[in-house]
């Protein structure tokens, strides 16, 4: 194992105090730090020491991907790390989001790829008509990868997450007693059969319309968490629809230690908290409001899951001592967490590799036969497939992050 410097993100929903007081540097910073990342994410890769120098753990992996990345995991996925690990702060609400499965995720890609040529890299930049040259609008698939995602709590987390019985929904919006909505009321009345019929509603209100709809959202006279929660988003996105399709999701309050699961086609939007948070490493974002960026409509309702998410929430599960995980269907990451004591035993975990070590408190340290090191809170660490079992051993809390089986 060796050390691992993140890349932090400076979004501005982000925290200025979150990622600073969990690292030990001061507070409040000068701008947002919303998340920090530990991979080899070509958009921000996180560095290694080598001979003085910070090198990207990117340019490693394309140097000898069979040494960091191992056989097994190359034939998989080819040679890049298949999983990002983040830890993320948010102090606003993100976008509401979906992403694509994987194989919605290469016909795309591949479409856009034959129509405009390569992508830049970045979800939502603009690309051109290749033939005329006049701008055509952004793009949705800018690789060929799906992006499920997992978020476990480190501090109390508000987000919102999957449809919910669609029943709630309707009182929810017609306690608003706005009349413009009644077409939406009726068809979130039919069940989970009328979801997409109430999406398309909304999002394809007209714009001279939009802001009037959300402020009589916001000043009527409703009582209750949707009531509250309306009320804080139109604030923020006073001309944005998606604040109504905010209202058909499941508002989930974690403590810490919870999680939630964000697989293909499910609509979310992280509100506030810090967490941890590994994903597929892919950038391909549908957007369904809640921010100023553009939303396809129509490729959104083509791969949301208009299906009700009956508890988004997932708790631990215990694996040995110490150590618990939170099993998600997909070979691209598997999450879990330890904790060792200074009186107990050490951990030992023979988790493949490559793997990502972040501690979250305390001291912990962590050797994997090759290299050992010790972290301290905000640090992380990675190995190469060529190590042995892990083992993890001081007084303190990680996270390890690795290839799903």
């Amino acid at each position: 194992m060796e050390l691992l410097h993140g890349s932090i993100r400076d979004y501005a929903w982000g925290s200025r105090s979150a990622l600073a007081e969990l690292q030990g540097r001061p507070a409040p910073t000068d701008g947002p730090e919303a998340e920090l990342w530990l991979g080899a994410h070509p958009g921000g890769p996180a560095m290694v020491d080598r001979d003085g120098e910070r090198v990207s753990l990117t340019d490693l992996l394309v140097a000898e991907p069979d040494h960091w990345l191992g056989e097994e995991v190359v034939g998989r996925f080819g040679t890049r790390l298949p999983f990002l690990l983040k830890v993320l702060a948010a102090d606003a609400p993100l976008s509401l989001q979906a992403h694509p499965d994987a194989e919605q995720a290469r016909a795309g890609y591949a479409a856009e790829q034959a129509e405009v040529g390569p992508a830049d890299g970045s979800a939502g930049d603009g690309w051109v008509d290749g033939v005329a040259g006049r701008a055509r609008g952004p793009r949705n698939y800018v690789d060929p990868y799906h992006k499920p995602e997992l978020l476990v709590a480190l501090t109390p987390f508000d987000a919102l997450c999957g449809f919910r019985d669609p029943q709630v929904s309707a009182t929810a919006l017609a306690g608003f007693g706005v009349p413009e909505l009644s077409p939406v009321v009726a068809a979130l009345r039919a069940g989970p059969a009328g979801l997409r019929e109430a999406v398309r509603a909304l999002l394809s209100w007209p714009d001279g319309d939009r802001a009037g709809l959300v402020e009589a959202v916001r000043t009527a006279d409703a009582a209750g968490p949707d009531a509250e929660l309306a009320r804080d988003l139109a604030t923020r996105y006073p001309a944005d629809p998606g604040v109504l399709v905010a209202l058909l999701l499941h508002h989930v309050r974690l403590t810490p230690g919870e999680a939630i699961w964000m697989p293909a086609g499910n609509l979310h939007a992280y509100l506030s908290g810090t967490g941890v948070e590994v994903m597929a490493a892919s950038d391909n974002v549908l957007r369904g409001g809640l921010t100023p960026k553009h939303v396809d409509v129509d490729e959104l309702l083509r791969v949301l899951r208009f299906e009700v998410l009956d508890d988004p929430v997932l708790v631990a599960r215990p694996v040995t001592p110490g150590v618990v995980c939170w099993p998600v269907p997909v070979d691209d990451f598997a999450l879990h967490r330890v904790t060792v004591e200074a009186a107990g035993p050490e951990v030992r975990l023979p988790l493949p590799g490559p793997r990502v070590v972040f501690c979250h408190l305390g001291k912990v340290g962590v050797d994997d036969g090759v290299g050992a090191v010790m972290l301290g809170p905000g640090q992380a660490a990675v190995g190469t497939a060529a190590g042995a079992e892990l083992v993890l051993a001081g007084t303190g809390t990680a996270f390890v992050a690795t290839c799903g089986g």
